[in-house]
């Protein structure tokens, strides 16, 4: 699994993360006959994210469960906890001009009910201000006392009367500017200007600002794209082909698409685009053994199977059993026979398995997962620059260890979520340089071909960037060993 799960200091406003922090008194009361509001639910959420470390999509998904939200409310919640972490620095910024004694020196539920009613004021033209600031005030009567409650009176009314005048500073340089207009840590602005020049880094960083499409992949071993497309269409959705992916769909205000009939038959997984490239570069064909190395979820190796129709071999490795076991299910949903699932550290699996016994090899990396940050905004303030430097030794150690056990003709693609070149061409380009029986692979699969010429930059393997595609940003080289 490309995205890192790893936890790491913070860095920003007022810090989003405390490892070890006090836990939140707030809590949505289960008992009550009357569900949480969608701002009470979202301010749980982003108080446990601040106070407890919590991870923001799973702190959501538990609170809007016990909550009751459906439909609108649902989606209400949804937009202010991502939106109010993806814009947190430049949120801070401004309010900190109204809030006398400092917005770090409030109680965090407090500063949490600020920061998403702000997000309200100033971001989401739909809300009308009065509704957005009166629950404010009802929440904090409930929360707090006449004081806060008054206090996020007037904060917010004061907000609103200087709305107009609330405007970045001019002339600030480009690493300044950046980080404070898009809210991001300065260091990261800094290195992806280093890596892709100014104009490309705001790009990123504005992209990864938007929210993510939903794409679904299609199982061909059980119905064809265009076929899914029009069911989904007879039954109204916004259905389309992607652009990125020959097994891709986009599908616009389609809901959850975990709870339809489609996905419980197996005729589709949930999927990013650039992720399905992955399975097209590995370009599986019927009858080969293909080792997954870090394989959970399972989205990539069932994707791959999908491709072997019924013919060949999926080991599928992770290191966590309980991650094997995600794997284990979503095969069984698509009714894919060809994948094993084991469990066990990548860097032990040469001591597993004879060397040179697989046709391909696919090491989806480990890594900062700095491509998804539209999906978890919340990483964009865990991670430190040691961080990227750390886990890019380990890459390189990955790749050291299962390169021996690819036949000599037979494909390794690397790849990871993240745009960071640390990561990704720096660290392909330490392989080969230490593995002369490895080349960077000269042909593309049909499934790549599709790639716009510009998007192909320069240096070793295909990076795309989120805004590229609108998808996430992903990075994936294919190596070829030498007979």
């Amino acid at each position: 699994m490309s995205s890192s799960n790893e936890s790491g200091r913070k860095d920003g406003p007022a810090q989003v993360r405390r490892s070890g922090g006090p836990k939140s008194k707030y809590h949505v009361n289960k008992s009550s006959s009357k569900p949480a509001s969608a701002r009470e639910v979202a301010l749980l959420v982003l108080t446990q994210v601040e106070e407890e470390g919590a991870y923001s999509n799973l702190q959501l998904n538990g609170a809007l469960q016990r909550s009751g939200l459906s439909g609108p409310d649902a989606g209400l919640a949804t937009e202010l906890v991502y939106g109010t972490i993806s814009r947190l620095s430049t949120i801070d910024y401004f309010l900190d001009q109204f809030v006398a004694k400092g917005l770090k020196k409030l109680q965090p539920w407090v500063r949490n009910l600020l920061r998403l009613s702000f997000y309200q004021l100033h971001y989401l033209d739909r809300i009308p201000s009065h509704a957005a600031v009166n629950e404010a005030v009802n929440i904090a009567k409930k929360k707090g006392h006449q004081g806060i409650s008054g206090m996020v009176n007037g904060v917010l009314r004061n907000v609103l009367r200087r709305k107009e005048e609330l405007r970045l500073p001019e002339g600030l340089p480009p690493v300044k500017r950046i980080a404070l207009e898009y809210a991001y840590p300065e260091w990261m602005v800094g290195r992806w200007i280093k890596q892709y020049g100014e104009q490309e880094a705001e790009a990123i960083c504005r992209a990864n600002n938007e929210p993510p499409s939903v794409s679904v992949r299609v199982n061909r071993t059980k119905i064809s794209r265009d076929d899914l497309m029009k069911e989904m269409q007879a039954q109204g959705l916004d259905a389309q082909a992607s652009a990125v992916s020959e097994d891709g769909i986009i599908v616009r205000s389609g809901g959850n698409m975990a709870l339809t009939e489609w996905y419980r038959q197996g005729y589709l997984s949930i999927q990013d685009e650039s992720s399905m490239l992955v399975a097209a570069a590995v370009d599986p064909a019927p009858g080969m053994r293909i080792l997954d190395c870090c394989a959970a979820p399972g989205g990539k190796s069932c994707h791959m199977a999908e491709k072997l129709a019924g013919e060949g071999e999926i080991i599928a490795n992770d290191v966590h059993p309980h991650k094997a076991k995600l794997i284990e299910d979503q095969a069984a949903r698509l009714e894919l026979n060809t994948v094993r699932t084991t469990t066990g550290d990548a860097l032990q699996l040469a001591s597993k398995y004879a060397p040179e016994s697989f046709d391909r090899i696919l090491l989806d990396a480990p890594c900062s997962g700095l491509g998804v940050i539209r999906r978890k905004p919340d990483l964009k303030w865990a991670k430190q620059p040691e961080d990227i430097d750390e886990i890019s030794e380990l890459q390189i150690k990955l790749l050291d260890e299962v390169a021996g056990l690819l036949k000599p003709g037979g494909i390794l693609v690397y790849s990871t979520c993240t745009v960071e070149k640390r990561e990704n061409e720096l660290v392909v380009k330490a392989f080969l340089d230490k593995h002369s029986e490895f080349s960077e692979a000269s042909d593309q699969p049909d499934g790549l071909k599709r790639l716009e010429a510009g998007k192909l930059r320069e240096g070793a393997g295909i990076q795309i960037l989120p805004q590229d595609y609108h998808s996430d940003g992903f990075y994936i080289a294919r190596l070829v060993k030498l007979g």
